[in-house]
């Protein structure tokens, strides 16, 4: 059956056209990103990094590990914040219709922490001074048996690894201690 007053081949043209109608043309060119600054796999000991990149189209919209980036005349930049280990930062960019495009980076924060120079301090306040920093302290007896029967308090006659050392959070250092050094 055919509409009324329109023959046929006019009609399968009608519905034809409609099926691209809001059909604004062919799809832009898929955005392009890439990041300059740090490299992947770079070390830092910074609490946080700037992330910075190029990006095209140069209105594109960026955003670096979930927060919006500036963007000026195609290049970007952001400040993310770093948790110790390896942190895996995400960049995406959109702009309109355009395929967006995604890359990540990862950025390890190395922390690591001078050992304290320990020498002389009672073995009690030693003890602290390692907690406080984050480490563990394995006492050593280092005077032997006739040592525990002097009076006072022992204290520390060395350590390894020695002060200034560095090493991770969490690290355990053995402490040698005394009566008398």
């Amino acid at each position: 059956m055919r509409a009324a007053g329109l023959p046929a081949a006019a009609l399968a043209s009608a519905v034809i056209a409609a099926c691209g109608a809001g059909d604004d043309g062919p799809a832009p060119a898929p955005v392009r990103v890439g990041v300059v600054a740090p490299r992947d796999m770079a070390v830092v000991h910074d609490r946080e990094v700037e992330v910075q990149g190029n990006v095209r189209p140069s209105n594109a919209k960026v955003t670096v590990a979930g927060r919006p980036a500036a963007v000026a005349e195609g290049t970007f930049r952001a400040t993310v914040a770093l948790v110790p280990g390896t942190n895996v930062v995400d960049v995406l960019a959109s702009a309109g219709r355009a395929r967006p495009a995604l890359t990540a980076i990862r950025i390890r924060r190395d922390v690591s922490v001078p050992v304290p120079d320990l020498v002389g301090l009672p073995l009690d306040d030693a003890r602290d001074v390692l907690r406080g920093l984050g480490l563990k302290a394995d006492v050593q007896d280092g005077g032997g048996f006739l040592d525990r029967l002097l009076p006072g308090e022992p204290q520390v006659c060395a350590t390894r690894p020695a002060a200034e050392a560095e090493v991770d959070p969490g690290t355990t250092v053995e402490v040698l201690a005394a009566h008398r050094c």
